[in-house]
């Protein structure tokens, strides 16, 4: 399994219209420890699914939403741009979680024929792009995929699968649908994503309540999602990860645009109320700890991708062990040169 790092830093500009935000230069990337989440033999449950379907279809509603999806816009093109990298065309493709089709408006028809898009939001399905491949919208959970084994040559998900309580469960379907020699290429919000905003509203409740609740869900570590997907039977496992900090005026920026990308919190255990005055405290320590000298503040996300292939016989396979026809010791013998005496 390969893996590889960069970061890409999104611009939240206070201008009349939110979530509009510009490129600006790339810098160094740090990596944080994730936040451990993983599924046993039996399927948590974490999420309240009733309630993200409510939070998405409220998104869909807003009459200026399409101003919240620069993240899901930025994370889709990344997507595509992987089915891109293989060299071949998709008869039939599914996009799970795909909402507006911020996946497909970046691929042509040369590369996928035709469509199955889903998503738990009616709402989101009535407002997909247009795009020139034919597509089909099915209303379906991302937990309950309504298809038959062997049917997709693609399935490609975005920022959708870190709501899933039985994350294992659903890539073993993905695997399921997949035709043999099937390929999986999805992306999901993981590792410490919004780390700055959970330490703040922590630090805060504990200071003005004394005691913290969750207010920024769970997430999958990188560590974790290379054995969920080869314990889901996926092999040629490739996982990548993008840092993208957009930069926001304040934590009331935060917080709207995240419930305008129906992206707020749905964990069972989440406390509904936050009080105005913890508000205002953990906003001036998310400016202390975090601020930048222009009076912003960060807010990072760690977009996981990751890559699948369903087994077939005509991929490469590994030698047989004891194959080998020559020995880790003589590594040290290339390119040495024999010295011969003259005589």
């Amino acid at each position: 399994m390969s893996s590889g790092v960069s970061r890409t830093v999104l611009q939240r500009l206070h201008s009349a219209y939110p979530g509009s935000w510009s490129r600006i230069r790339p810098s160094c990337c740090r990596l944080h420890a994730g936040f451990r989440f993983m599924s046993g033999r039996g399927a948590m449950n974490v999420f309240n699914r009733e309630m993200k379907k409510r939070q998405k279809n409220w998104a869909a509603s807003l009459q200026d939403g399409h101003h919240y999806d620069y993240l899901r816009d930025e994370v889709g093109s990344r997507v595509a741009d992987r089915v891109y990298d293989i060299a071949r065309t998709f008869p039939l493709a599914l996009d799970i979680g795909g909402g507006k089709s911020h996946i497909a408006e970046h691929i042509n028809k040369d590369v996928v024929e035709r469509l199955f898009l889903t998503d738990i939001s009616e709402k989101s399905l009535k407002q997909t792009r247009q795009t020139e491949i034919p597509t089909r919208c099915v209303l379906a959970d991302e937990e309950f995929l309504p298809f038959k084994e062997n049917t997709f040559d693609l399935v490609v998900s975005s920022l959708s699968l870190h709501w899933i309580n039985d994350l294992p469960g659903a890539l073993k379907q993905i695997q399921q649908v997949l035709k043999p020699d099937g390929v999986f290429i999805g992306a999901m919000v993981g590792g410490e994503t919004l780390y700055e905003l959970r330490c703040a509203l922590q630090l805060a409740e504990t200071e003005r309540e004394g005691g913290f609740s969750p207010h920024v869900s769970p997430y999958t570590a990188v560590t974790d999602l290379g054995n969920l997907l080869g314990q889901a039977g996926f092999t040629m496992l490739t996982v990548d990860i993008d840092e993208v900090q957009v930069h926001y005026p304040g934590i009331i920026e935060v917080m709207t645009d995240l419930q305008g990308m129906g992206e707020s919190n749905c964990a069972w255990n989440r406390r509904p109320v936050l009080h105005r005055d913890t508000i205002l405290a953990a906003a001036a320590i998310y400016k202390e700890m975090y601020g930048d000298e222009d009076g912003s503040i960060p807010a990072t996300f760690e977009i996981l991708y990751m890559i699948g292939w369903k087994p077939h016989e005509s991929q490469g396979k590994p030698a047989k062990r004891g194959s080998a026809t020559a020995s880790f010791g003589e590594l040290s013998k290339i390119g040495q040169t024999t010295n011969t005496k003259k005589s």
